[in-house]
């Protein structure tokens, strides 16, 4: 399964606006989440950013296939929590050796699963719906980020489609030598490590290879840097971040107002 494929088609709004105001939305949203363990915030800001993805022009279908991972993790979380809790507030439901369900536990496990949920999903959106070289340039030219690092970054990002690749190669080549691990799941996890290190050797040197073409094109040179694109920050973008602040202000606010706002610091 391909998780670098876009989600947006290429010209749709969300695509247009500017790469750094939309991480900037994310992280004002991502830390009024962080600043509260309640199941409310999170809640508020996933329903806020859930309603906004069909004003964005993004195609569901890509979208649900890059979530599915994060859904799998948020509910693993959430579940290991419930099971394990060092706490058993509330009324007591099941206790088993070190399993532990009480009311408080699945409060507090929701709370976690629906927190991973609700910092990953904007910055998902935001990176899938961004263009990395776009991102680079603005990082460069507006957040002053070292050119060395930003276009290093780059350039490993753009190595991920060709991992994939690689990946499958690997995988058609050893079945084509006969190589299958069967039902069994030892040798399932044997041929997976074997495959996965074979695939890091790869990177190892594909990486190398490109430090060196870069550095021979003069990509570490000192002097100042021109660029092709300019990405001026126009009111739609100044208005995309006063939305995440204003979703990001509504998520506590509503926390508030219900009493369940518990502050992780100090709380």
């Amino acid at each position: 399964m391909r998780f670098a494929a876009p989600v947006a088609a290429a010209g749709t709004p969300v695509t247009r606006l500017n790469p750094v105001t939309k991480l900037a939305a994310v992280l004002v949203l991502s830390l009024a989440v962080l600043a509260t363990v309640d199941p409310v915030t999170p809640a508020v800001a996933i329903a806020g950013t859930l309603a906004v993805l069909p004003f964005a022009g993004l195609r569901p279908g890509p979208l649900l296939r890059r979530l599915w991972p994060l859904l799998l993790g948020a509910a693993t979380v959430g579940v290991v929590n419930v099971l394990f809790a060092g706490e058993a507030t509330g009324t007591l439901y099941v206790h088993s050796g070190p399993f532990r369900l009480s009311s408080g536990s699945l409060a507090a496990g929701a709370a976690l699963a629906l927190r991973v949920l609700a910092i990953a999903l904007p910055g998902l959106v935001a990176f899938a719906t961004t263009d990395p070289t776009d991102l680079a340039d603005c990082l460069v030219r507006q957040v002053r980020v070292p050119a060395r690092f930003a276009l290093g970054a780059l350039a490993a990002y753009r190595l991920m489609p060709l991992l994939a690749d690689e990946w499958e190669l690997l995988g058609l080549a050893r079945r084509a030598r006969g190589v299958d691990a069967g039902r069994s799941p030892v040798a399932r996890g044997r041929l997976f490590a074997t495959t996965l290190f074979a695939l890091l050797v790869g990177a190892v040197r594909r990486g190398g290879r490109l430090a060196t073409a870069m550095d021979a094109r003069g990509f570490d040179a000192s002097t100042p840097r021109t660029y092709a694109r300019t990405h001026p920050v126009r009111r739609v973008d100044l208005l995309v971040f006063a939305g995440g602040v204003a979703l990001a202000a509504l998520s506590l606010g509503v926390s508030v107002a219900v009493g369940a706002f518990r502050p992780l610091v100090g709380g």
